[in-house]
């Protein structure tokens, strides 16, 4: 909701959450109210009769629709911006700057964090870099896989070679090259294998994979353990590798049990399966207008606080439809 306030009506700014500000005709801020305070990170009494474009590395954009403001261009007027600071994380925020009939402070600001860009924007950036890294790790293991298999055939020549009298005191040390090798050899294998597999896509039902990781789920923790279902039964099949998805699926639902130890040992741990439809879902830089959105609930400890930022999306996966 904009707020249209004068400025002898101020004492209900403080109860909102959007942060407000108003300016005077030099763009300096004259008020400020407790959301603004915490957007801003500084009191009112630092903030007072500072420019609001001055708070900011990139500035100009405010106060060029400062100017505007005064010039009577309009008369309110939104804009998603992005506010770099000095040694802070950048603000992402939705701006609201309306024109007052008030001679001594004619602009007010209102500021809305935009968490969602934010999150799309951090969604990205570990996308990006995820990408990059298993690009990084495909290289790396074919970089190691070329020189295995010359050296390991070349440790099978240099055995032939041995006259037989040296044989049995070498072929150890030949055998343990050759040995070396074939251990390398599969764990590069294993590098290799998400990119070596080839998908197989087919028509998935959401909740035979969640039945399926469940079965599994419930066979090593039999006792202390209980799966609770929050299905949307009218969720359509979709189009997909099903067996990776319940690979992923699984890989969530485990470590939620394992981080359930202890509550497991008092008997109980919970895990909630629950499938929903999501609208207008961005994903990887794409739009989608339906996706399919899961979550994977557990009574545990939580994600450590320094782990979170790490996490891409978050708790639940979502399958773009």
């Amino acid at each position: 909701m904009t707020v249209y306030m004068l400025t002898n009506s101020l004492g209900g700014l403080d109860l909102l959450a959007s942060a407000v500000l108003l300016l005077d005709t030099q763009g300096r801020i004259t008020y400020a109210n407790a959301a603004s305070e915490s957007l801003l990170e500084n009191s009112f009494k630092v903030l007072n009769l500072q420019r609001l474009s001055d708070l900011f590395l990139n500035g100009e954009k405010l106060g060029l629709i400062f100017d505007q403001a005064l010039q009577h261009q309009f008369d309110e007027k939104r804009e998603d911006l992005l506010l770099e600071r000095l040694g802070r994380p950048p603000l992402q925020v939705n701006l609201i700057i309306t024109v007052l009939d008030d001679a001594d402070n004619p602009v007010l600001i209102e500021l809305r964090e935009n968490v969602q860009q934010m999150k799309m924007d951090r969604e990205e950036r570990l996308l990006d870099q995820t990408q990059a890294n298993k690009e990084l790790i495909r290289n790396l293991a074919h970089e190691i896989k070329n020189p295995l298999g010359g050296i390991r055939g070349a440790a099978q020549l240099l055995e032939l070679e041995l006259p037989s009298h040296d044989l049995r005191d070498l072929r150890e040390y030949t055998q343990v090259i050759i040995k070396e090798s074939d251990r390398l050899q599969t764990l590069v294998d294993r590098l290799l294998a998400p990119h070596r597999r080839p998908q197989i896509v087919g028509d998935v039902n959401i909740h035979e994979v969640f039945e399926r990781v469940r079965s599994l789920i419930m066979a090593e923790f039999p006792q202390g353990l209980t799966i609770w279902r929050d299905y949307d039964l009218s969720l359509p099949e979709f189009r997909g590798d099903k067996e990776q998805l319940i690979q992923a699926v699984l890989n969530i639902a485990h470590n939620a049990a394992q981080a359930l130890a202890s509550r497991v040992r008092q008997g109980d741990a919970e895990l909630t399966f629950r499938s929903r439809i999501a609208r207008s879902i961005t994903i990887a830089k794409h739009r989608y207008r339906l996706a399919l959105d899961l979550h994977i609930i557990d009574n545990g400890p939580g994600i450590p606080a320094e782990l979170k930022d790490r996490i891409f999306v978050g708790p639940d996966l979502r399958s773009a439809a």
